[in-house]
């Protein structure tokens, strides 16, 4: 039985694998979209090399991927392959719908980022920041100023004398501080050490606001009063002065700036370059807005074209196989079988082919029955005429040892021997041709058990091992584990065979290759037995005559052993066929089916379920 798979052409993956794809690609798409975006408005600079490689590869792949599908299905068209026409037509009704879908939602998204250029225009918000900022510097001068003159013109030194003595308590003292100006933190005493260091002495000011080290100061003591160069963190919202109260005092005055100063300068400093940046932008917004479209809308557009190309392929390859079924149907093949998935429309529609082809089938069976009755007499009389042919030589041999018995007794040794060495090889072969007749027309008795196959093969194919070196024999397809349910005799007989055929074929030298696969035919699983030679092979006109009996191509054949195998074959419920050409070789097929009970022609078998399936 020969079988047609459903399965799309025009696609490496299946739709599922395809769909798959897809969702990945979109989740893709939006990870390295928001990281386009965020680089670009956020961060203010361009994405990293790695985003633009991702950018153009995917659809580059897509493209290539899409490119060898197309080319596949143009291949095919003009090749006019079945089906290949109707699946064009239907990827372009798919691609125009796809279009029609598309093209609004880009025109829409190429409008609205034009309008929300052109609005983007009409916000000031980077002359907003360079006024926040020139704010900000004018603001930290006048500090610097108002810092100045509270250090050279107040006298800070009964204050820190307080400090000094330690008697007084720290909020005091910063009470005391804020007197001068509330916007004092601190003021903190420096004194010059033998070794050139300063060491801290009086404090006044907030808590946490004293210094561990002098800022600034030279260890000689020659820095000249003024400020003192910031250092962050150390001095994060604050500017400090230095004075020189008295010989080797060194005198910190640090002034307030304002909680949240130096941030709000930074973060002004940082938008006012972000900013920049974006605002250079505006200029390049086509070449940004083919970007997006390239990098975003343009492979999920493919990725969708691409899995609108599969369910095409999907939906017309089952209904081109079931016109190239139907058509070697009509030309009188009816061994094919589609295979196809069951739970949808086009799988009922094709098990109703399947129906009536098994029907088609049975009933040219029934007319090759009658052609077999026909077949029968043909034999008889043939039997007759291969009987008919070693009679003369026996009768013969017979009449010439009476005549000599009877006109010379004393020399009837001579031709004694002779005479009945050919009338036992004579009857040898008439036994021979009888025995092969009987096992073909009589019913057999049938012991079915399950079998290992493999065990079975090997055991048959032990003997030619050693009596032909030159045939390789390859088993390796045959499962250990495959169980089949026959009569181990007679299936014995059917692999003898075949193999001997095939080695006949091949002269005694080659591939003998056997192979066992499980196949289902219309919800029944049966064990396919194939046995494949390297001869020969069998010409097309002598085809037709393998199976009928007396039909032989060897000088030394009866004809009856192909005819024999066929019968028992049947008689398992199951179905030989073969497939040869010329100068290639030859292939034996054996269908045998495992699940559903198998009825002899002449004895019905209840046959127990497989254990093992």
């Amino acid at each position: 039985m020969k079988a047609i798979r459903t399965q799309a052409r025009h696609s490496f993956i299946t739709v599922r694998s395809l769909v798959l794809i897809y969702l990945l690609l979109c989740m893709l798409t939006v990870f390295f979209a928001r990281t386009f975006f965020i680089d670009i408005f956020r961060e203010g600079s361009l994405p990293e090399v790695l985003t633009f490689i991702i950018f153009f590869t995917i659809p580059a792949v897509l493209l290539v991927f899409l490119a060898v599908s197309v080319q596949s299905l143009v291949r095919d068209i003009f090749a006019r392959r079945m089906g290949s026409r109707f699946q064009a037509r239907l990827l372009g009704y798919f691609a125009i719908t796809v279009l029609f879908t598309v093209v609004p939602v880009v025109v829409v998204t190429i409008q609205s980022v034009y309008e929300l250029a052109r609005f983007w225009r009409t916000i000031r918000v980077e002359e907003a920041l360079r006024e926040a900022q020139k704010m900000a510097l004018e603001n930290y001068s006048f500090q610097m100023e108002k810092l100045e003159t509270l250090a050279q013109n107040h006298d800070f030194d009964p204050l820190m004398a307080l400090a000094a003595e330690g008697d007084t308590p720290e909020e005091d003292l910063l009470t005391r501080l804020k007197t001068f100006s509330e916007d004092l933190t601190a003021i903190q005493d420096f004194h010059l050490q033998e070794d050139g260091t300063w060491l801290g002495g009086a404090f006044a000011g907030e808590p946490g606001g004293e210094l561990k080290a002098s800022p600034g100061s030279q260890p000689s003591g020659n820095q000249p009063p003024g400020f003192v160069s910031r250092e962050i963190p150390r001095d994060t919202d604050v500017i400090r002065y230095i004075v020189y109260p008295e010989k080797n005092t060194l005198r910190v005055i640090s002034y307030g700036l304002g909680a949240g100063f130096d941030r709000g300068i930074t973060v002004v400093e940082e938008e006012l370059g972000r900013f920049s940046f974006i605002s250079s932008l505006r200029a390049n917004i086509k070449s940004l807005l083919g970007l997006y479209l390239g990098a975003f809308i343009f492979p999920t557009l493919l990725m969708t074209i691409i899995i609108t190309l599969s369910f095409a392929s999907k939906i017309t390859q089952p209904l081109a196989e079931l016109t190239e079924a139907t058509r070697r149907v009509a030309e009188g093949d009816f061994s094919i079988q589609i295979l196809a998935r069951p739970e949808d429309e086009l799988g009922v529609l094709v098990q109703s082919f399947n129906a009536m082809v098994q029907d088609l089938e049975k009933s040219r069976a029934a007319l090759v029955r009658t052609e077999k009755i026909s077949i029968w007499q043909s034999m008889a009389q043939q039997l007759a005429h291969e009987i008919k042919n070693p009679l003369t030589p026996i009768k013969l041999s017979a009449e010439r040892v009476l005549r000599r018995w009877r006109n010379e007794p004393e020399g009837i040794g001579e031709i004694l021997e002779g005479a009945m060495v050919a009338i036992i090889q004579e009857v040898e072969g008439l036994s021979t041709l009888l025995n092969e007749f009987r096992t073909l027309s009589r019913p057999m008795e049938h012991s079915l058990s399950w079998t290992k196959l493999r065990e079975l093969v090997e055991e048959v194919i032990i003997p030619y091992h050693n009596s032909f070196p030159e045939i390789q024999f390859d088993i390796d397809q045959v499962g250990a584990d495959f169980s089949v349910k026959i009569d181990r005799r007679h299936f014995t007989q059917v692999l003898t065979n075949l193999i001997i055929n095939g080695i006949d074929a091949m002269d005694g030298k080659g591939l003998l290759q056997i192979r066992a696969d499980l196949v289902k035919k219309r919800e029944i699983r049966y064990c396919r037995l194939s046995i494949r030679d390297t001869g020969k092979g069998i010409k097309e006109e002598e085809s037709p005559l393998v199976f009928t009996p007396y039909f032989t191509t060897k000088e030394s054949g009866t004809g009856l052993g192909l005819p024999i195998v066929e019968r028992i074959v049947n008689d398992h419920g199951g179905s030989i066929w073969f497939n040869s050409a010329e100068g290639m070789g030859t292939t034996f097929f054996i269908d045998i089916p495992i699940d559903e009970p198998v009825i002899s022609p002449e004895k019905g078998i209840d046959h127990d379920k497989d254990p093992h399936h």
